[in-house]
């Protein structure tokens, strides 16, 4: 296993070449699977079949329809402005690849017959990196609104762009407590200090503030806000058809992938295996076995995803925002705060007797108070306010309808008897003009 960055960069080209195109082949795999384990899953959950006709278990309908989308019809709106128009999607899918580059699928490992790690590269802000690159998707996002002639695509590429700015700085306060327990941005480096406690356990608060920053960030319900479909058609995709839009649709999922794959690297140990089963079995670590931990702790995220779309509606714009700038980010703040003091407390002896010996017992306890305390900003507040009737002079010629229900009335309660006429709402003691 390689803990230093000195494993990197001593690679030939042509290994250099085959690790790149396996990255690319796997990006683009793991797409099909992900859109056809999206709608099985989902399929599932609504209790219908979903696909099941092309190829085993429908394992070939993304393929499919993937190849329907690119012999469509290739449009360009009259009020477009074509070159932007034509490079926003472009712009919006190469970070998505550039982004994996940094990513350790697993250790040291020998590759026709040259020793490399299971890794394109690495670099000392490696994770900052990732951030950097994945920044710059935005931009594909905003242009392609805006080059689109269209006030609906204008609009969801404007709230593609509050939402990116304010979710991002919580995923990156976020990320500051890991950098601070491991003491390097570097992601093999990362990966080696969870050898013994995945950071996700120590950092509880840092991983869940990620894990909702994470969705937010990729435009996924139930905060896909810019592509609201209720309100902007499609959001800032509306005018794309083709190929066009297809790199938008692929961008989407391997940003998926990119996230689900930092925040296995970040939190869950890796490509270390799960549940510490290297301890009664030592070649859990070795080899190419730890590609399967790596992926499966992935595919777990993005079931996540898929869950989430399923299950929660889409919330409204400003609470969308009110969560991230209100909730989110001054939490990430005390979490930053608490995690710095418990560091200088150890360095300065304070662990070194007594109760308080074990440093991580405390991360842990300060760490579910705030999650805690994250959860309960989730819970909608409700206020039950009494609902008094108008009440107004008789009105002849309605006919009775059942009572309308009103906020403040007890279930159970007599109601009176209700007469609607062609005009009015009436009452056995009134008539309310409707």
């Amino acid at each position: 296993m390689s803990e230093s960055l000195g494993a990197f960069g001593n690679d030939p080209w042509w290994i250099i070449g085959i690790k790149t195109l396996l990255v690319f082949l796997v990006l683009v795999l793991l797409t099909l699977f992900n859109i056809w384990w999206e709608r099985r899953v989902v399929a599932r959950m609504q209790h219908r079949i979903g696909p099941n006709v092309h190829g085993p278990f429908g394992l070939l309908q993304s393929l499919a329809d993937g190849v329907k989308l690119a012999f469509k019809e290739d449009l360009i709106p009259k009020a477009a402005d074509k070159v932007v128009f034509v490079l926003a999607p472009v712009i919006c899918v190469v970070p998505a690849f550039v982004t994996f580059s940094v990513i350790p699928f697993g250790p040291e490992v020998s590759l026709f017959g040259e020793k490399t790690p299971l890794q394109l590269t690495d670099m000392p802000v490696a994770v900052l990196f990732v951030m950097a690159i994945a920044s710059i998707g935005i931009y594909g996002i905003v242009l392609g609104g805006w080059s689109s002639g269209s006030t609906y695509s204008l609009l969801g590429g404007l709230r593609s762009s509050a939402q990116m700015i304010s979710y991002e700085v919580a995923m990156g306060l976020a990320l500051v407590a890991v950098f601070m327990y491991a003491g390097s941005m570097s992601t093999s480096e990362i990966v080696a200090a969870q050898d013994d406690l995945w950071f996700g356990l120590i950092l509880l608060p840092s991983f869940v503030i990620y894990a909702i920053a994470m969705v937010g960030e990729t435009n996924r319900a139930p905060f896909d806000l810019p592509e609201a479909e209720g309100e902007l058609v499609g959001g800032f995709h509306t005018e794309y058809s083709s190929l066009k839009f297809a790199l938008f649709f692929l961008a989407e999922y391997i940003n998926m992938a990119t996230v689900s794959a930092l925040a296995t690297t970040l939190f869950l140990g890796g490509w270390h295996a799960p549940f510490w089963i290297d301890e009664f079995w030592a070649g859990a670590n070795q080899g190419y076995w730890p590609v399967l931990w790596f992926f499966g702790k992935v595919l777990f995220f993005i079931f996540v995803f898929i869950w989430l779309r399923g299950s929660l509606p889409r919330l409204r714009y400003d609470q969308f925002m009110a969560f991230g700038w209100k909730r989110l980010i001054p939490i990430s703040l005390v979490w930053i705060i608490a995690v710095a003091t418990m560091r200088v407390a150890r360095n300065e002896g304070a662990f070194d007797d007594g109760f308080s010996s074990n440093p991580q017992f405390w991360m842990i306890a300060i760490g579910v108070v705030l999650v805690v305390l994250l959860v309960t900003f989730l819970i909608p507040e409700r206020t039950a306010e009494a609902v008094t009737p108008v009440v107004h002079a008789p009105r002849p010629g309605g006919f009775p309808v059942p009572p309308m229900p009103t906020g403040g009335a007890v279930r159970g309660a007599a109601a009176p008897l209700v007469f609607r006429s062609d005009t009015a709402v009436q009452t056995d003691a009134g008539v309310s003009n409707g």
